[in-house]
This record gives C-alpha cells, sequence and structure tokens, in this order.
C-alpha cells in the first residue's frame, strides 16, 4: 500500500478539503471514473420517480420505486458483501458494472419505445439494485488497500464530496433537460442516455485497478473463504459484538427512513412551485449542502469524539428537514435541504470512517454489505414511508412530521445507549494492518 508522508499547512487550509489521497495513482483514477458515473446516476435518479409521476399522477407509486430497489438491496447487499470478502475485489467490480450499465440501457430503452408500464419500471429499478448491492460495499470496502490507512478519512471525505457534487449538478442538468423538452418522450431517453454514456469512464477505471485479491485470515487456516450463509452470519456475528457500529447503523436508518423527503419531490414541485425545472432544485438541494459541506471539512478528520458529532449531524439533518417541509419559497426550501445535506454530509463521513478504521480488511465487504442495505436501503424505505402518508395525508404533513420524529429519536437512543456518545476517535482497528 502506498505511503504518502508529511502533513497539511496550517491556516486557512486547515479548514479545505484534504486532496492528498489524490496523489495515490489508482485512487485518482477510480475516484475520477466514479465521479463522472456518478454525474450520470442522477440523470436517472430524476427521470425515473419524474416518469412514474408522469404515467401514474400518483405519490404512492413514485414510494412504490423505494421498495423495489430496497428489497434487492436487503437480499443482495449481504451476499455482495460476502462475495467482496471471498473474490478478487476488481473481479466483483467489473461484472457488477456491466450489470450497472444494460439495466440503464433497458431504462433508455422503455423510454425510446414509449411502453408506459409502471411495472417494467420498478422491474428494471430492481435489476440496477441487484448490481449496486453487491458493487458497493465491494468498492467502498477497496479504499484502505487503495489510500493509507491515515488517509482513509480524508478518502471517504472525497468519495462523498464528489458524489454530492454530482448529486448537485447532475438533477440540475437533469431539470434543464425536462424545462427544455417537456414531452416526456424526448426529455427522458435524453436522461437516461446522458447515464448510459458517461458510466462507461466509471468501467474504464476499474479495469485499470490492480487485482486486489482478498487477504488472508490470520486466525484461519488458509482455506478459501466462501461467499454463503455461513460467512454472512460470521460478519453479522462480529458486528453484534460492536455496539458502536450497531448504534452507528441505527441512527441513520432512523434519519433515513423518517426523515428522506425526496419521493415527494415531484408533488410539492408541480404543486407549490409550478414543475418545470423547480424538481431539479429540489433534487440536487440536499446535494448542495453536502457538497459545501465537503468541500469545509477539514476540520472533520481532527474530531475526537465522533460518536456525539454523529448524534449532533443526525439531529440538526431531521430538524432542517422538517423547517424546509414548512416553507412556501423555493429558494427557502432549497437552503434549509442544503443545511440538512452539510449534516448529513458530516454523519456519512463519520459513519463510514469509523467502520473502515474500527474493522479488519477480511471482514470489511461483508460490514459494508451491511452498511449498503442501511445507506441505501433506509432512504428508499423512507421513499415508500412518504408516499405512503402522503397518500393518506399529504404531502406537507408526511414531510414536517418524519423530520421532527427522526431528531425525537434519534435523542432518544443517543441517551438509552450511551457506547455511541462515549464513543472517540479510533486510529487502528482491531484486525491485522498492511
Amino acid at each position: 500500500m502506498t505511503q504518502l508522508k508529511g502533513s497539511r499547512p496550517r491556516g486557512l487550509r486547515r479548514w479545505a478539503i484534504d486532496l492528498r489521497p489524490l496523489a495515490v495513482p489508482a485512487y485518482r483514477r477510480i475516484w475520477l471514473g466514479n465521479g463522472i458515473a456518478m454525474f450520470g446516476m442522477q440523470f436517472t435518479a430524476v427521470a425515473v420517480p419524474v416518469e412514474m409521476y408522469e404515467l401514474t399522477r400518483d405519490s404512492l407509486w413514485v414510494g412504490l420505486i423505494g421498495i423495489a430497489a430496497f428489497v434487492p438491496l436487503l437480499v443482495f447487499g449481504l451476499w455482495g458483501g460476502a462475495v467482496a470478502d471471498a473474490r478478487d475485489r476488481r473481479s466483483v467490480l467489473l461484472v457488477t458494472s456491466v450489470l450497472l450499465w444494460l439495466s440503464t440501457l433497458g431504462l433508455l430503452a422503455q423510454a425510446l419505445l414509449r411502453v408506459g408500464s409502471p411495472v417494467l419500471l420498478l422491474a428494471l429499478i430492481a435489476v440496477q439494485s441487484i448490481a449496486f448491492a453487491i458493487s458497493s460495499p465491494t468498492r467502498n470496502a477497496i479504499l484502505p488497500r487503495l489510500v493509507p490507512l491515515e488517509l482513509v478519512p480524508a478518502a471517504s471525505t472525497l468519495n462523498f464530496t464528489t458524489f454530492t457534487a454530482t448529486a448537485v449538478f447532475g438533477p440540475l442538468a437533469a431539470g434543464l433537460i425536462f424545462a427544455t423538452w417537456q414531452d416526456p418522450g424526448v426529455g427522458l431517453p435524453i436522461a437516461y442516455g446522458v447515464d448510459a454514456l458517461l458510466f462507461t469512464v466509471s468501467l474504464w477505471a476499474t479495469l485499470r485497478l490492480p487485482a486486489l485479491p482478498p487477504e488472508p485470515d490470520p486466525d484461519g487456516d488458509g482455506t478459501p473463504r466462501k461467499a454463503g450463509l455461513v460467512s454472512i452470519v460470521d460478519g453479522l456475528r462480529y458486528l453484534s459484538t460492536t455496539p458502536v457500529l450497531l448504534l452507528s447503523f441505527a441512527i441513520d436508518l432512523i434519519a433515513m427512513v423518517l426523515a428522506m423527503p425526496r419521493a415527494l419531490f415531484p408533488e410539492i414541485a408541480d404543486e407549490r412551485f409550478g414543475g418545470g425545472a423547480a424538481v431539479g432544485w429540489l433534487y440536487s438541494s440536499i446535494a448542495i449542502g453536502a457538497m459545501v459541506g465537503g468541500l469545509t471539512s477539514g476540520w472533520i478528520g481532527r474530531l475526537h469524539r465522533q460518536g456525539l458529532a454523529l448524534v449532533v449531524a443526525v439531529v440538526g439533518w431531521g430538524l432542517a428537514v422538517a423547517a424546509a417541509g414548512l416553507a412556501g419559497q423555493l429558494w427557502l426550501m432549497v437552503v434549509l435541504l442544503a443545511v440538512a445535506g452539510a449534516a448529513d454530509l458530516v454523519s456519512a463521513v463519520l459513519r463510514q470512517s469509523m467502520l473502515l478504521v474500527y474493522a479488519p480488511d477480511r471482514m470489511r465487504g461483508r460490514l459494508q454489505g451491511v452498511n449498503t442495505v442501511v445507506i441505501a436501503g433506509g432512504p428508499r424505505l423512507g421513499d415508500l414511508r412518504a408516499g405512503a402518508m402522503a397518500a393518506g395525508f399529504g404531502g406537507g404533513v408526511a414531510w414536517i412530521s418524519g423530520g421532527l420524529l427522526s431528531a425525537a429519536l434519534a435523542v432518544l437512543l443517543a441517551v438509552a445507549f450511551p457506547a455511541l456518545l462515549r464513543y472517540r476517535a479510533a486510529t487502528a482497528s482491531s484486525g491485522d494492518r498492511t
């Protein structure tokens, strides 16, 4: 593993994002490829709910997109983590990247042919979710193999910040597409086509990765690991012995299930702000705050009471989301959602850094599989919750009540189980190091 020396300059740069991981060629390539691909993915992330709402005029159907994505995540996320610990991680990424690309081409084809089937749309999202559920734990688990351990928080922050930057400009660009070509038969194929084209860069970056075979288990007999139920149970057993990680997963799940309002964006944009480019601003707003938070994130790596900071960030997320639901002006809603996004960036970086530093390499894939189920599955369950509540009580009630309840439950969980509040920054995992 590449070793980098030197300390960061003092002064204002102490608050700027740490760019040292980009000096590692393998990390730099995968960061660039993923960043370009993620920009394209934002077009699909906006186009799918827009298409679903156009077809059904019902936020409940938009919420069902979350279930179509969550079920494969739940089934394949844990198994994908076991695969990442048992197989060459580069090979796993290649196979799943091709599947992601093909599913995007499927979305493009159905839009060009104007099939108009909500069920087909859900099925294609489910295929995408299967590929994501396997690739995501693998992609996250390779990070400590590409950069020195002390740069893992910085590399995690770079990854999150890049993702949020693409989540800002991608939806805005998608909103411009739908504002310019209001005919869904034109705008939707353009959005899906951009995603399919840009994803090829991620394939190139994955091809350039070095081989990443699983590291030997220091307590094992040299027998290759198998990506089966026993391996998954072994990972869950390890997780059950680490209450800090369990609590970090639980508090994030609360925040995402109860306070994620994105399934309501098409409805709110249409009813309050007249549709058009407003939906792009809403989908970008959370990411705007996260991007700004990431660009000024130099202080996160110096936090020692990471558990307390995580709780504060999650409570801030819930309160900001609730306040945004009260806003009657688009600019105010965007600002408040941006505040929520900044809080989410802090919590995401802290959770990921805690997990990668705490866990040994032989367990990282499986724990990242659990992490994938939580961080990707939680918002999708949140989509269903928001859509179902909006169908019964209206979008405003679904939005505001979810934010307030998530903040209250996060506080109660932290007080009831203070291990997270007591957690201090760790410098090494309990496992082997390279």
